[in-house]
């Protein structure tokens, strides 16, 4: 399954809600973090303006490792970086025309609700402002303007899931979506459910854990065969742990993306595995790709997605991976 995914783009071998944007940058010549990855100095090219604009809700850590790539790549590249985040639609558009106004000179932005961004990313065009996506949205990138996308194949990596399922004898997956609409996690679910017909898929409500858990404890407590509950995301796996405590369930928990804490899960085998996207190289890669583009008029991806994943960790890599997790680069 993952050299099929690799055949579809690149591998990438290198390394609350706001409605204002805010800067977050080191200041150029400053040393990177030593601990963050990468290294070096600063260059010594003009400072320029980029925007990362996702669609993160409140209390979601994924993005805190997605920030914190960007944040290095901005400290290497002398890049004021402008970071804000809404998981609704609309008001995530709001925030890619502020950087409009602001007369950025990059945009990197997050797909999940392609419809939303479609006018606004039009906007940016006609305003000459280079765009590249990550995370989510990768079939439709370069339609809204994109010249590249980094991030990992939504579809293939929730099939990656399913036939490891599949492989280790799980009949009755419940596949747990905490944001109804959003294009990326519904791929992932596809995915499973392309491999494991038996899937079932269970909405809750992401932006409030204490919902999801009490969703998911109800589900399995009246589905006694559910044998494994695959989470879409670290935070949301973590409480699914207590849900099949609180049901008495039997079922194992499975995942999409990492932190340190779900690391530390697989490590204690709580965790069977989780399939990892790289967050921290989607923020990173997307502003030094637009710095690049500044530069020298760079493109990657030759106009296909640039992929970061997906990954598989579980037991017998969960450990060298957790060091890194620890340090939020994972």
């Amino acid at each position: 399954m993952l050299k099929k995914t690799w055949s579809k783009g690149l591998a990438v071998l290198a390394l609350a809600p706001m409605l204002a944007l805010t800067a977050c940058s080191a200041q150029g010549g400053k040393q990177p973090d030593a601990n963050a990855g990468g290294g070096g100095q600063a260059v010594s090219t003009p400072k320029i303006k980029v925007a990362l604009i996702t669609h993160a809700a409140a209390g979601d850590t994924f993005w805190d490792i997605v920030r914190k790539g960007a944040e290095q790549a901005a400290s290497k590249d002398n890049v004021d970086l402008l970071y804000s985040g809404d998981a609704d639609g609309g008001r995530q558009a709001q925030l890619v025309q502020q950087a409009i106004d602001q007369k950025v000179d990059g945009i990197a932005v997050t797909l999940a609700k392609p419809d939303a961004l479609k006018d606004v990313l039009k906007k940016a065009q006609s305003a000459g402002i280079p765009v590249v996506t990550l995370n989510s949205g990768s079939d439709v990138s370069a339609s809204l303007g994109a010249f590249t996308h980094f991030g990992s194949d939504e579809q293939l990596a929730g099939e990656a899931v399913g036939a490891r399922l599949a492989q280790d004898g799980f009949k009755h997956p419940i596949c747990v979506i905490q944001e109804q609409g959003n294009v990326a996690l519904e791929k992932r679910c596809a995915g499973v459910k392309e491999k494991e017909p038996n899937t079932e898929i269970l909405y809750v409500t992401g932006t409030d854990m204490t919902s999801v858990e009490s969703t998911a404890t109800a589900k399995l407590q009246t589905t006694k065969d559910a044998d494994v509950i695959v989470g879409l995301g670290a935070p949301f796996s973590v409480t699914l742990l207590k849900s099949v405590a609180d049901a008495g369930s039997s079922a194992k928990v499975a995942s999409f993306d990492l932190n340190a804490e779900l690391a530390q899960d697989i490590v204690d085998g709580k965790v069977i595995f989780t399939v990892d996207q790289q967050p921290w190289l989607q923020g990173y890669m997307s502003v030094d790709a637009l710095w690049q583009n500044k530069l020298g008029g760079f493109k990657l991806g030759g106009g296909k997605p640039v992929l970061t994943g997906p990954a598989i960790v579980d037991k017998s890599n969960a450990s060298d991976v957790l060091k890194f997790a620890q340090q939020g680069i994972r």
